[in-house]
């Protein structure tokens, strides 16, 4: 079991939390904290690399502040104090080549009036892309998530789960670098979350997608994750860390895996502490 710091509480310093040792980071958050207008201290600074390449998950009790400091790397809300880097620079230059990034919400967000080609193209439609050149792209990331035959359907013709792949088709259009995602499975019943696992497992492994996931799910984020963040609450903050040493991409060989198991254990046992009203601050 390759598990960093077993134990070791709270933040650990950036070049510790890097995966990849010599790759460039993605994302750096550098003593970021958030306080909200009301007073209330969502995350305490917060020290962080996201590698470049990466499969990162956040998990931790509710509350804890995962959800938060997604939207600080997505720089929908901005740190109270601290700073965040993006491919090494300021947030200006997000959205230049190789410096892109898409958001996958915990719902699918679509227009029900559009048919499903419709809704994966608008990104290319506000972006002014010439419409043979987006038909091309829309087509390529409808074929990737499975529904080419659903081309034509509306939203309300479709299951949850086929919902959710049209979402992520959406963020495929745009050929983001980084691909944050909020809980996008955590709706699905067992057996559709596990197919979609899998499905976005591989859409990382042959793109090579910096990804950033929140979820609840301890078997969901063994499953997926090259490295796993565990936050505890009151102030948001990390808790330990672990990284999954399994081969990649992984298949339902792994996930009935005794070394699988074992991960989970791990992970349920580490969930249990962060719980604990000592963990909130920071004792253990």
């Amino acid at each position: 079991m390759n598990a960093i710091v077993p134990g070791e509480p709270i933040n650990e310093s950036t070049d510790r939390m890097t995966a990849g040792g010599d790759q460039p980071p993605a994302v750096e958050i550098l003593s970021a904290e958030k306080v909200f207008t009301n007073g209330t201290r969502g995350l305490a600074p917060i020290d962080l690399s996201i590698a470049d390449g990466e499969f990162l998950t956040l998990i931790g009790p509710s509350g804890c502040g995962k959800s938060t400091l997604l939207k600080l790397i997505a720089n929908l809300i901005e740190p109270s104090d601290g700073r965040l880097l993006w491919w090494r620079g300021d947030f200006g230059q997000v959205g230049q080549d190789g410096r892109r990034f898409a958001f996958v919400f915990q719902e699918p967000t679509l227009m029900p009036w559009a048919r499903v080609d419709a809704n994966v193209r608008l990104p290319l439609e506000l972006a002014n892309v010439a419409k043979e050149k987006a038909a091309s792209i829309v087509a390529e990331a409808i074929e990737r998530v499975g529904l080419s035959k659903f081309t034509r359907h509306f939203p309300r013709q479709l299951s949850g789960g086929m919902k959710m792949r049209v979402s992520i088709a959406r963020a495929l259009v745009t050929n983001p670098n980084l691909l944050l995602m909020d809980e996008p499975f955590g709706a699905l019943d067992e057996f559709t979350r596990n197919k979609l696992d899998a499905d976005l497992v591989r859409l990382w492994w042959e793109r090579k997608l910096t990804t950033v996931f929140v979820t609840h799910s301890i078997y969901e984020a063994v499953f997926l994750s090259t490295r796993i963040i565990v936050m505890a609450a009151n102030p948001g903050r990390i808790f330990r860390t672990m990284t999954i040493d399994a081969p990649q991409p992984r298949d339902e060989e792994f996930r009935g895996s005794a070394k699988f198991a074992a991960y989970c254990r791990e992970l349920s046992t580490w969930l249990a502490e962060a719980s604990l009203p000592q963990a909130s601050r920071g004792v253990l």
